[in-house]
């Protein structure tokens, strides 16, 4: 091929039909017509001699070629994005992006506290704050997405290689019970009262519901025998259902600060058991790493540490040269 035969718009066009499911919804994310979005598939397919979707169902489901082309079409469109990001580090901090990825428990209770300290430093810097499932977001530091990512799960073995994983902070999974619970009373609780308690948890096929089964089962406390009054789709529910008396449940502590302050809840301690899950941030060395997140890494973090081990090393100025120069390599390429 003697001229790339699509364009970043292309590309963009393609990885939204991808994430939404349908051409409609791709146009609308885009903020585009349908029919512009059906002109430049249509023009990709014929510019690649290609087809790049199975026409007919209700669903846009890609061909072979099709996922080939997405799969090498998100790579370019993540070194563009790290081409702009490393210019707009040029400006020492005066403006330019963080993102930061978290799992879901880390996104919505630790990480707010810790960006507001950021900005409160560097007003001028955007931050985006990423929460999805650990897997989904190690993948998105993985492929330079996301800057950052701190999480409460295991990183994919697929990934153990490429990331950086590095402990960081304890965090307790705390019994809670209505503050009008029997128990409440009692300064400890014993092992085997949690066996008679009726219980408030996630949908078992939730990635916070396992770690938390893998934390207890480490502390010699059997998930299986615990029973499940009630499953629930979020923390918050789950908070309120506790709450409302409906039954006990294992939580963050970062997650019930402020119900512990107002002493709404009660948190329950078990006697000779402290029931902890690590957290880990992760970041991936081979790409470029801005000021930013430098930053970020070396000011904020340390703050929130309690891992007295924890250390990020400081990111190589001639490895970061080296991202630069092949960056803007491939957005020259593409140009």
């Amino acid at each position: 091929m003697s001229e790339i035969p699509f364009t970043l718009d292309q590309l963009r066009i393609l990885k939204a039909i991808a994430v939404e499911g349908s051409f409609k919804r791709a146009a609308d994310s885009l903020y585009v017509s349908q029919p512009a979005v059906s002109l430049q598939v249509q023009n990709l397919e014929r510019q690649m001699n290609v087809q790049l979707f199975d026409r007919g169902g209700r669903r846009a489901n890609m061909t072979e070629a099709g996922h080939l082309l997405l799969n090498y079409g998100e790579k370019i469109l993540s070194l563009c994005q790290e081409t702009c990001r490393a210019i707009e580090d040029l400006q020492n901090l005066q403006g330019g992006t963080l993102i930061v990825g978290a799992s879901q428990t880390t996104g919505t209770y630790l990480l707010p506290r810790m960006i507001g300290f950021f900005r409160q430093r560097y007003p001028d810097v955007a931050v985006q704050l990423q929460v999805h499932s650990t897997r989904r977001t190690a993948w998105s530091v993985s492929n330079g997405q996301v800057d950052l990512a701190i999480i409460g799960g295991e990183v994919p073995a697929e990934l153990q290689d490429t990331l950086d994983v590095q402990p960081y902070a304890e965090d307790e999974l705390a019994l809670i019970l209505p503050v009008f619970h029997p128990l409440a009373k009692q300064d400890t609780i014993q092992k085997e009262d949690l066996y008679k308690l009726n219980f408030i948890t996630l949908d078992s096929q939730s990635t916070i519901r396992k770690v938390i089964d893998y934390v207890l089962t480490r502390s010699e406390i059997d998930p299986k025998r615990l029973k499940i009054e009630m499953e629930l789709n979020s923390i918050e529910a789950i908070k309120n259902a506790v709450q409302a008396g409906l039954g006990a449940s294992f939580v963050s502590i970062s997650a019930i600060e402020k119900e512990l302050q107002m002493n709404i809840l009660h948190r329950a301690r078990i006697d000779e058991v402290v029931v902890n899950r690590t957290l880990s941030v992760i970041i991936n060395p081979n790409r470029y790493r801005s000021k930013a997140a430098e930053a970020f890494i070396q000011e904020i973090l340390p703050e929130f540490a309690t891992n007295r081990d924890f250390v990020l090393p400081p990111r190589s100025s001639e490895n970061n040269r080296k991202n630069k120069a092949e960056a803007k390599a491939i957005a020259e390429a593409e140009v």
